[in-house]
Order: C-alpha cells, then structure tokens, then sequence
C-alpha cells in the first residue's frame, strides 16, 4: 500500500507531539517530511528560562534527538524556512530550493514575539526572547554587559528577568499594565510576588511606557525613555511583551486567518482540508492557545484523523498559568477575577506569604488563585475543568481536598474490578 505523504512546516512542541501521536496509532502509514526552520531537532521551548538562569543546558531541554526522527524514517530539514506551497499541485517549498510534495499539510509555525513599535528597537543589544539563539545571545550578554531592561511583566517577562540576574546584570522589569501577570493574577497575589522578586534584586516600573530606546555612538543600546521623561540604564532590552501567532506563510497561500490560521474542531483549515494547522499559530473558535497542554490536546485529536479513525473533536482546553521561578510557586486558573453572580473564598497570610483566592459560582469552582501554597492546584484546576458541584467540599476548599478514599477490593475475586477499569 502507498504511504500518504504528510509533510509538516515547523518542528516546535505542538507539532512533533502530534507526530508522536500520530506514530503510537498509524506508525507505518505515512511518508513524514518535517521542515525546521532552526538549526535545532525539537526542544523544550518552555525550558529556555531554566537554561537563562543556569538551572538547565541547552542538551538538557532537547526533546526528540535527531536519532528519534531517523528511528521513524522521518525526512528532516533543519536550518530551512518553507516560504511557498502551491496548494494545486501540493508541494512544499523551502528558501533554498527543496521541494517536497504532499498529500497532507501540516502547518505547526507556532508564533513571533511582540517588538515594540519604538525609536531605537533596531539598536545592537535590542531583542525578543523566543527561541534557543536568543536565550544563548543573552547568555553572552550577561558576561560582558550590566545593565538589562525587560519589557513586559508576564510570565515570559519574570523568567527572563529573573535568569538575567541569575547570571549576574541588574535588571529592571517595565510593565505598562498595573499589576505583574494581570491575566494570570488578581492585584493582591501580584503585589506578593512583586515583594518576592525585589527582595531577590529585581527592579520594577510599574505603570511605566517605553517611548525610545537610546544607543550610544556605536549604535548599542545604552538608555531606555519614559513617557514620563525618566530613564533606565540598558546594555541590553529584551522585548517580551507578548507574541502574534505565526501566519505569515498561511497567508501568502491563501489560507484564511484571523487571531491565527483559522482551523475547525478536526484542525483541518476552512480553506482547505488538506491543510492544517496545530498550536499557537491556529486559532480554534476564536483562540490561540500559548500553553502547552491544549497545544497536545489539538495534537491528539489531529493525529486521530490524519490516521484515518476520524472519531476525535476538539472542542476548547481550560488552562491554568504556573510561573516556572525557582523558590516562588504560584497557580491561577479560570475565572479568578469573579464578578457579578460570583462568591469569594479568600485565605490570606502575609506573613508565611499564602494568598489563596477561590471564586464560586452556583455552586461550583470557576476560578482560582493560589500564591505560595499550590499544593491543590491539580485538584482545584480539575474541579474547575469538570464543572463538578462542590457540596460538602465547599468549606474545605481553602485548606486543602481530602484525599480520594481507596476502592475495597474484594480479595477472592478481582474480575467485576478489573472490568470495570
């Protein structure tokens, strides 16, 4: 039988987890191509923080070697860009020339970091934070320069401020907005970390808007410049003020996209169902997803029907935000802004720093923030994805779910159990 030629534009997370998926349920029925446009096989981008800070090697975080792809008889083009696909005669087309055709278009582009539109963001020592170059030029950096400034208080903004100083600069974190990880955090539980992080070292301008960045007369960055005409001493800017999925070559061929490549509930794109598209670079209802674990669950339901069994929807993931810090343990996930219709559990101690705040509707968790204890994460995260009503577990819910009672087991006969497993 003829193999169907499934080529993939991207090697990130999302789409070599479907490809693993792809291989546990249909692992002799495709001819796999995989364009990379990275020197690198497929790492832990998430762990790029790690590596910045010390804690990991850049070896360490590599998922699949470039064994694995070879185990798999799986074509790979590292170090090559796909700028063109003639979707009438199904070929791929890289920046140096290679082709590839398909029968299947897999498009994992993942996203592009936000650069801030600014006087002086094309200065030497000016950068986003996004991939393994970038975590190495920050590295380098480190050794020979001071003074950092990081662009943005999210999640991506703390880790690479706090690896910077890791390594020895002196950073200041500058955050529009008025409060660190305003999706991610109400006011109260932000204002502990911001503690947190600036008895570490960190400085903070909260509040504050970047209006140029000033460079020396080699034309490196010295200065950042504030609205409000102060400033900040910078050998290096680091712009991590959120990313755009990545839709630059779905455009170019005609794929429909809007807040990223449009893709229906099998991950086919509504322009052409030999096309698809997985990860951040896919919008599903309306949504990019930026974190890992909906990015696998797309993955799973797409190798479902690239393997023929078509049976998969996916329909939408529930996430939950964790800051990966060493020393500093916060958990949000859903609604935890509460609002109109809503109860609040709040459990606060400033002095062991504990902020837990879980928010109630209708009987059932909607939302959660837990700063310094998230031991319960899980628990509460799955309560909040099941919409399960609470009942007696409603006044327990701030110190912590009971552990799930053992099933009895009867020890003569072990058949009704293991059927009903």
């Amino acid at each position: 039988m003829t193999k169907s030629k499934l080529v993939m534009v991207g090697n990130g997370m999302a789409g070599v987890r479907a490809l693993e998926e792809l291989l546990k349920i249909a692992p002799d029925g495709h001819d796999i191509t995989v364009f990379g446009a990275e020197p690198h096989p497929n790492y832990n981008r998430i762990m790029l923080s790690p590596v910045l800070a010390g804690e990991q090697t850049l070896d360490d975080i590599v998922l699949n070697p470039l064994q694995w792809y070879a185990d798999h008889g799986i074509t790979l083009h590292l170090n090559k860009r796909v700028v063109d696909v003639d979707r009438q005669r199904r070929v791929v087309v890289a920046d140096d020339g290679t082709e590839a055709p398909y029968d299947r278009l897999l498009i994992a582009t993942g996203s592009n970091p936000f650069v801030l539109p600014v006087p002086g963001k094309d200065l030497e020592g000016v950068m986003a934070y996004r991939d393994i170059a970038d975590t190495q030029c920050m590295i380098d950096t480190a050794r020979t320069h001071r003074h950092a400034v990081v662009i943005g208080g999210g999640l991506l903004g703390l880790e690479a401020a706090n690896g910077l100083m890791q390594r020895g600069m002196q950073v200041t974190v500058v955050h529009i907005a008025p409060w660190l990880l305003e999706r991610q955090l109400d006011r109260h539980a932000a204002t502990l970390l911001q503690r947190s992080l600036e008895a570490r070292g960190l400085t903070f301008r909260i509040g504050a808007q970047t209006q140029a960045l000033i460079g020396n007369a080699a034309g490196r960055v010295e200065r950042v410049l504030f609205h409000d005409g102060t400033e900040a001493l910078a050998d290096l800017v680091v712009m991590a003020a959120g990313v755009r999925p990545n839709t630059t070559l779905a455009e170019h061929i005609g794929l429909h996209c809007q807040r990223g490549i449009v893709v229906n509930d099998t991950l086919q794109t509504v322009t052409d169902p030999r096309v698809y598209a997985v990860g951040e670079c896919a919008a599903h209802r309306g949504i990019a997803y930026g974190l890992v674990a909906p990015l696998y669950e797309q993955g799973q339901v797409l190798a479902n029907h690239l393997a023929g069994i078509g049976t998969a929807r996916y329909t939408g993931s529930q996430v939950s935000t964790k800051l990966k810090v060493t020393g500093i343990d916060l958990f949000s996930a859903g609604e935890f802004m509460g609002g109109e219709g809503c109860e609040e559990i709040v459990l606060s101690d400033p002095i062991a720093g504990v902020y837990k705040k879980l928010v109630v509707r209708n009987d059932r968790l909607i939302g959660a923030c837990l700063y310094g204890d998230t031991a319960d994460g899980g628990d509460l995260f799955r309560l909040i994805r099941d919409e399960a009503p609470l009942g007696a577990l409603r006044h327990r819910l701030a110190f912590g779910l009971p552990e799930p009672e053992p099933r009895a087991v009867p020890s003569t006969d072990l058949t009704p159990v293991l059927q009903a497993a």
